[in-house]
Formats: C-alpha cells, structure tokens, sequence
C-alpha cells in the first residue's frame, strides 16, 4: 500500500483523469516520481467503479482502491446496506471481510465488528478506509477467520461470511463446499459461536443446491439491482425449516420491487388465459426465486402457459417486473408477419418459445430498439404467439 497515492496532489490528478482509461495511465510515465503507472491506473480503476457501486465511498477523498478483482467482488453500497437491516445486536464477526463494505453498515447496528481478512494488503486497505470514513467501532484480524473463532472464546449475536468463489489457481467454483472458508464443512463450529449466520453467495448457486448443502436455511434473500440479480443472501438458525421463506428484492433508480414466498410451494387454484389487456413480466429477482405459481396466486392474475413465466390481466396492476399494454396479438404465421415487420423496429423479448431473437430478427429484418415491444411466447394451448405491446 503505496501511501503516497494519498497525496492530495495525486488524488486532484486522479480526479481530473476520471474519464480515461486506466490503460492510458498505465502507459504514459508518471508524473509522481514515487508512484507508479501501474498504481495510478489501479485508483483509477477503483474510482471509476465506486463512483456507480460506492457512491459515499466515491465522494471521499483518501480512500485506498485494491485490485480490480476485489472491487468486483465486494458488495455494492444498496446491497451492503441491505444485508445490514437483517441483523442487529452487540457484536458481529465478518469471516471474510474484504474490502470492508459490509462491515462499514454491519458496524450502524452493532456495538462492535470483528473484520478478519487473510490477505494483509487487503486487511491493510479496509484498517485505513474504514478508518478515514470515521468507523471506531471494528476490530482488525489479519488472520484466518476459522483458526481465530476456534482459538477464540468470544460468542457473537451474528456470523456474516462471503466465501471466496476461486480455487487456487483463480478458476471459479460453485459449490460451497468448494469456497473458502468451506462453511457445511464448519457449520458446527459456527453455530458453537453464534445462532445466526448469514451467507452471501453467487446468485449462480442453484437454491436447492444452497439448502442442501447449508441444512438449516431460514430464509433466502434474492437480491437483484436494475433487475440484475446480484448476490444471494442465506440466514441460517439452529432449527431446521422444511420449506424457507424467500424473499426477492429489484432496487431501482425509481424503486424497490419486493415479493415474498416459500420455498417449493405449491398452490391450489392458479389460473391461465389467453392474452387480456395486460402483459408483466417478472422481474430477474423472481425468475431467479421460481415462484411462479405463488406470484400468480397473490396478484390474483393469470399466466398465459405452465413454462412461459408470463402474466395477463383485464386491469392493470402493480406488479413487481415489467408491466405492458398488448396492443395487438398474431398467431406466429412467418408468411403474414414478415407485412407485419417490413420497416419494423422493436424491443423483442422471448419466453417458452424454440428460437432465438438473433435468428427472428434476421428472419424478419426487426431493427433493435424504439418504443415498441414484441413478445413471442406459447398461450395455454400450446400454439405460438406473438405480442405487441407498449411499456407502461
């Protein structure tokens, strides 16, 4: 950790350069004789990717940027604020702190935090920011996090851990038995030194996967932002639950979108129709959780197909995804719609429908874009559809 970098000369130079490219610093020679091209391109990079991700880390000065690669694994500020509105109590322990994000909204709920980073520049890194950003109340294990809680005699109202998605050679893996720490393999350990245990990890894991592999799942969270799911948050407690409750969030600019269910529920009385005046789609958070059913039964609307995830109505609706009025609806007949889409230009969107848009847009000459937009989907009875429609 090159303290130089937090000369306020060298900070004023970053700034200005904000809209290069961090390849253009790295190969001009730099103008700190103390500072290389490389470093200087290394702050800029994490400046540009906190000035979206970190916006409060953004607008302060002094702050340290590791790597690349850690930026994009830390959390971002909307969802480290998230996970911290889960817990609350007198002493929390991060097993993997990082860069600490987390830790810096973990430590607004708690008396005291317990950040353990096993790398020592990265421990480094998150000792300086978090104490430039006025946080007094986190304590700094440069350690492995598993050897510190099994020498330890300390109890803590929460475990928070993002396990490492790399092997060693920085391939990824998927299996949480695979990450680092290994958390099933130390479930017994962690639950010696706290009842609650909250897990961050790729929104890739299969849900099933994730329950068989953590067993006491209470709760999964879906966390997706501008309808990218970002990360998948697990809450363990000691009692085993058959079916978790899930709850899926899309934070947007405008909004938040939130809808909740369980796990593997199946309800009675689910409806399907032909296309109303309505078309929703869910957003990516939903798609991720599988509730398709669930979500039909609550909003008391309609799907158009078993496997086609898409919704109808005769009134609209608030809806957690987006939301359309069909403006007009044709069997999908190649020949008659090839008239339809002369000079044509839509957003196309497809679900439960056998190809692909890179292939309907070649085959019907669609240009991408505009305010129009096409679904081609299945209806109940199996045939092929196309709907047009405007975004509400």
């Amino acid at each position: 950790m090159n303290r130089a970098l937090l000369d306020p000369e060298v900070q004023k130079f970053l700034r200005e350069n904000l809209k290069k490219t961090p390849a253009e610093l790295a190969l001009r020679k730099s103008p700190f004789p103390q500072i290389s091209s490389s470093e200087l391109a290394q702050q800029l990079t994490g400046l540009q990717k906190a000035k979206k991700k970190l916006p409060n880390w953004f607008k302060e000065t002094n702050i340290f940027y590791p790597p690349k690669v850690n930026i994009e694994q830390t959390s971002s500020e909307i969802t480290a604020n998230y996970k911290a509105s889960l817990l609350n109590g007198e002493c929390l322990i991060d097993l993997t702190g990082g860069l600490g994000i987390d830790d810096f909204y973990f430590a607004q709920n708690f008396k005291e935090v317990f950040h353990c980073e096993i790398n020592l520049q990265l421990s480094k890194i998150a000792v300086h920011n978090l104490k430039q950003l006025g946080c007094k109340n986190i304590h700094f294990k440069n350690q492995n996090s598993i050897d510190f809680l099994q020498e330890s005699n300390l109890k803590f109202d929460a475990i928070y851990a993002d396990p490492s998605r790399r092997d060693n050679y920085g391939g990824k893996v998927f299996k949480l038995a695979d990450c680092l720490p290994n958390i099933p393999e130390n479930l017994n350990l962690l639950f010696s030194k706290s009842d609650v245990i909250l897990i961050k990890t790729s929104p890739l894991l299969d849900l099933q996967a994730g329950i068989s592999e953590l067993k006491f799942v209470k709760e999964i969270h879906i966390i997706a932002v501008d309808n990218e799911v970002k990360e998948l948050l697990w809450l363990l407690t000691k009692e085993t639950i058959s079916s978790p409750k899930i709850k899926t969030l899309n934070f947007t600019k405008n909004k938040t979108e939130e809808f909740t269910g369980t796990f593997n529920s199946t309800k009675i009385g689910i409806s399907y129709s032909q296309p109303q005046s309505f078309l929703y789609e869910p957003n990516a958070a939903i798609m991720k959780s599988g509730l398709f059913e669930e979500l039909a039964v609550k909003t008391h609307i309609s799907k158009l197909h078993p496997n086609s995830h898409l919704y109808t109505s005769d009134r609209q609706i608030n809806f957690p995804g987006r939301k359309f009025k069909i403006i007009d609806l044709q069997r999908y007949t190649p020949s008659s719609l090839k008239k339809k889409f002369k000079d044509y230009q839509a957003n196309i969107s497809l679900r439960n429908f056998p190809e692909s848009v890179a292939l309907l847009r070649k085959k019907f000459k669609i240009k991408d874009g505009g305010k129009n937009y096409v679904f081609f989907t299945t209806n109940i009875n199996n045939d092929k559809i196309v709907l047009f429609c405007e975004k509400i």
